[in-house]
């Protein structure tokens, strides 16, 4: 269950670029996780994160506080051909996926990263889609958990390599 204080919504158009650096922060700070000089183009797309919704069923979700605060942020596809990523997930038929999950860091541990993932279970349960895919790092352990906690499995077939950062895949069946 999200907080009582935040709702999930989508991002306005307005909110884009303050996501987008709300992202940029997130991971920038991750150990383990490449550096925005290390990996220029990735830090880039964070950074104008808006653009990726105009790609058809592509969604970006917000977690926002009563002060209209933007908590965390997540991108939701409903068809995996936007979903962008290295691998083979783009491939996957009759699936959803969502990336770049990311909660700020003043409000870790309220649940609200959690509350984005349930969201995205819920739009492709909706859409009547047969499984969630997402992927992961090593730097990313809190979410591993967090994924594997709400039934998430690994699923090796869908890892692949970020230039020289490993990307881990799990799937979660919905049917």
């Amino acid at each position: 269950m999200i907080p009582q204080e935040y709702i999930i919504r989508h991002a306005q158009p307005e909110e884009f670029a303050a996501i987008g650096q709300l992202m940029v922060n997130v991971y920038s700070q991750l150990d383990g996780f490449p550096k925005p000089h290390e990996q220029p183009a990735y830090y880039q797309m964070l950074r104008n994160i808006g653009e990726l919704t105009k790609k058809p069923g592509t969604e970006l979700l917000a977690a926002v506080s009563p002060g209209g605060d933007i908590a965390g942020a997540v991108v939701y596809f409903s068809d995996m051909q936007y979903y962008g990523s290295g691998g083979t997930a783009t491939q996957e038929k009759n699936a959803a996926g969502f990336r770049l999950l990311a909660v700020d860091t003043s409000v870790r541990g309220k649940g609200i990263g959690k509350a984005l993932t349930l969201a995205c279970i819920q739009k492709a349960k909706e859409q009547n889609l047969s499984q969630v895919i997402i992927h992961s790092t090593e730097a990313m352990q809190t979410a591993w958990k967090m994924y594997e906690a709400i039934g998430f499995k690994r699923s090796e077939d869908l890892d692949f390599m970020q230039g020289e950062l490993p990307v881990f895949g799990f799937r979660l069946l919905l049917q």
